[in-house]
């Protein structure tokens, strides 16, 4: 199949880039690490763009191309192999991980340039992209946990990265936990997927499931609702959602990746491309669309109340998702994987103009101690203001208006959308468009507190003009129905996903949407300028009365859910762990260990180097097996 048989060598080279620098890191200069680490990905993304280009011009028969490595285990018939399956869907994801972790990667050598850890942390990141690679490619669901759970230890390392402090140790393990509880829901899914159909091959499941399962059925329900669950933990949903906050504790490029190319976004594929369980599983369905609702609500608010700046972006991010969520629910599909694109353009860009922000400050992160940086940076600060306003979906002009406007108008129009689900949409870009600009506004206007200690050298800032450019023109390869008829995204999303069904009457209100919520962008921008910069004493003087003090503890505790969690699960776990601390089972292992210790005591006396001790031991030893062999 010509360029297609080099799909393998995707996530390989990434592998490949984190063995050598496992093996031989330590022993390499820095700036030979920083070479091979952005090369393994610069070369994988390389090839996916030709193996992209190819597919769109020549596309294979069928539209997809399956390649086979060999097969992993074989027992009873059960026999998942190494196998990769491309599409339209893979693809775009393939394209995302790629092009973007490279110009993470790039952007690290000269993030990270001094850290003592530089070998070990891009051995890191060339594992999670590799893992990301194996889950977005993998033609079984089981190929596909490993590069699941690849994520997810990849996502430990690097969060607790600075683990000789313990805060950052702590965030490691809490992503970890939290994680696990959808984990162990997903495994539990695919026993049942394997029960059914004996196979964990994702194409063999669609096409079987709706022959053996009826809309409705019971099966399908808990084998989408498990699935789900894994989602959720990854994608950082209600209720395993406090997780990503805290996720902030790793370097800067991690978050980027965390949110931008990886992890956060593997929720997202799982369902999409598991798309024919859910629709036959309509309950289950609804619930998506709800959790998302919920959730993209929920972290708003939390955003509001941040001060750390990357705090804001990670609940942006936890929003953001939560509209994927809310698309996929509703059977827009394509939307979905439309703003998933979009979101890893400009929310990479707003982590990395981010750190470079931290670093020029002594990694400071409380915008309210930063302030005045517009004209001391002004490359930062335009690229950060591009990917604002994609975030913002500034009408028109940014990226994210074409796609978050989509989710909007399928919320209400689909057939499975509703008004209440689109009013909760709608109040979270009004959200958006608040946190977003008064992130800027505090930032980057008014007094400068603090001067700038680092300036961003061509290495961060080539990556953010890259990614700025691309929050500004990348919506434009779908633009809405009512526009005209250039949808090329969502033509190549259709080839393998069904289409939206809307609900009747409803096309001709896109235009009439599509204004009123670049309206409420436009009026969120105008009143974060209004308490940030020309009245900022007004929102002062709210917080410090006791309903103000409140909402905003309550907003910034994000809803009091680590609080929530500490009393129902964490300090029950502690109590039951100090009551079973000196159980008898606990004895039986300590007698053991003491038994251990008094033979060595014993045993070890009879090593004390004197001659005729070992002489008399001997002739002990003779006399005893002489008895034994003459009288026994």
């Amino acid at each position: 199949m010509g360029i297609y048989h080099l799909l393998w060598l995707i996530p390989a080279l990434p592998l490949l880039g984190f063995l050598i620098l496992a093996i031989f890191g330590l022993k390499m200069p820095n700036r030979a690490i920083g070479i091979i680490g952005c090369a393994s990905i610069g070369l994988a993304a390389l090839l996916t763009i030709i193996i992209g280009i190819n597919f769109l011009t020549s596309p294979p028969t069928g539209n997809f191309y399956q390649q086979t490595l060999w097969t992993w285990f074989s027992v009873h018939g059960f026999s998942p192999a190494i196998s990769f399956y491309l599409d339209p869907v893979s693809l775009i994801f393939t394209f995302v991980v790629t092009f973007v972790s490279f110009l993470i990667h790039w952007y690290s050598t000269e993030y990270m340039r001094g850290d003592e850890g530089y070998p070990r942390f891009f051995a890191y990141m060339n594992l999670f992209v590799f893992s990301m690679l194996t889950l977005v490619l993998a033609n079984n669901l089981l190929l596909l946990y490993l590069g699941w759970e690849g994520v997810g230890l990849c996502s430990f390392l690097l969060i607790g990265f600075w683990y000789k402090e313990q805060e950052n140790c702590y965030a490691a393990r809490k992503a970890f936990i939290v994680t696990r509880f959808g984990d162990t829901a997903m495994i539990i899914g695919l026993f049942l997927l394997v029960k059914n159909f004996n196979t964990l091959n994702i194409q063999d499941i669609l096409t079987k499931a709706p022959s053996l399962w009826q809309p409705g059925a019971t099966t399908a329900f808990w084998a989408a609702i498990l699935l789900l669950g894994g989602a959720l933990g990854k994608s950082a949903q209600l209720p395993l959602q406090t997780w990503l906050p805290d996720a902030m504790a790793g370097p800067t490029p991690v978050s980027a990746l965390i949110h931008a190319a990886t992890m956060v976004t593997a929720g997202v594929y799982l369902i999409a491309r598991m798309h024919v369980l859910y629709e036959l599983a309509p309950v289950v369905q609804l619930i998506v669309a709800i959790i998302g609702a919920a959730t993209l609500l929920i972290a708003g608010f939390s955003a509001l109340a941040q001060r750390d700046i990357k705090r804001v972006l990670a609940y942006s991010t936890i929003s953001q998702i939560g509209y994927m969520f809310l698309a996929l629910g509703v059977g827009a599909w394509s939307a979905a994987i439309f703003h998933f694109m979009i979101h890893a353009f400009f929310k990479g860009l707003l982590f990395l103009a981010a750190g470079a922000v931290i670093l020029a400050m002594e990694e400071e992160h409380d915008m309210f101690k930063m302030g005045g940086l517009r004209k001391k940076m002004p490359v930062v600060f335009w690229t950060f203001l591009f990917g604002s306003g994609a975030l913002a979906a500034i009408p028109i002009i940014t990226a994210g208006f074409y796609s978050k406007d989509q989710i909007l108008f399928f919320a209400l129009a689909s057939t499975k959308g509703s008004f209440w689900l689109w009013l909760c949409g709608f109040v979270g870009a009004f959200l958006t468009a608040i946190y977003t600009f008064r992130m800027v506004f505090v930032t980057f206007f008014g007094e400068q507190k603090k001067e700038v200690h680092r300036k961003p050298t061509n290495s961060i800032k080539i990556p953010l003009i890259i990614l700025g450019i691309l929050s500004l023109i990348a919506g434009f390869i779908e633009i809405p129905k009512a526009w005209g008829n250039f949808a090329p995204f969502s033509s190549l999303m259709n080839k393998v996903m069904p289409q939206v069904q809307l609900a009747a009457g409803m096309e001709n209100k896109e235009v009439l949407l599509e204004v009123i919520t670049g309206i409420i962008a436009l009026l969120g921008v105008y009143l974060a300028w209004q308490f940030c910069l020309k009245s900022p004493k007004v929102l002062y003087n709210f917080k410090t009365t006791g309903l103000g003090r409140f909402i905003d503890k309550f907003f910034f505790k994000g809803f009091m859910f680590d609080q929530l969690y500490d009393i129902i699960l964490v300090r029950p776990v502690v109590w039951l762990s100090k009551i079973d601390k000196r159980d008898f089972v606990d004895r039986i292992y300590e007698a053991i260990g003491n038994l251990g210790l008094l033979l060595n005591k014993i045993f070890s006396r009879t090593q004390n180097g004197y001659l005729r001790w070992y002489v008399c031991g001997l002739v002990l030893g003779m006399a005893v097996a002489l008895t034994i062999i003459l009288f026994v």
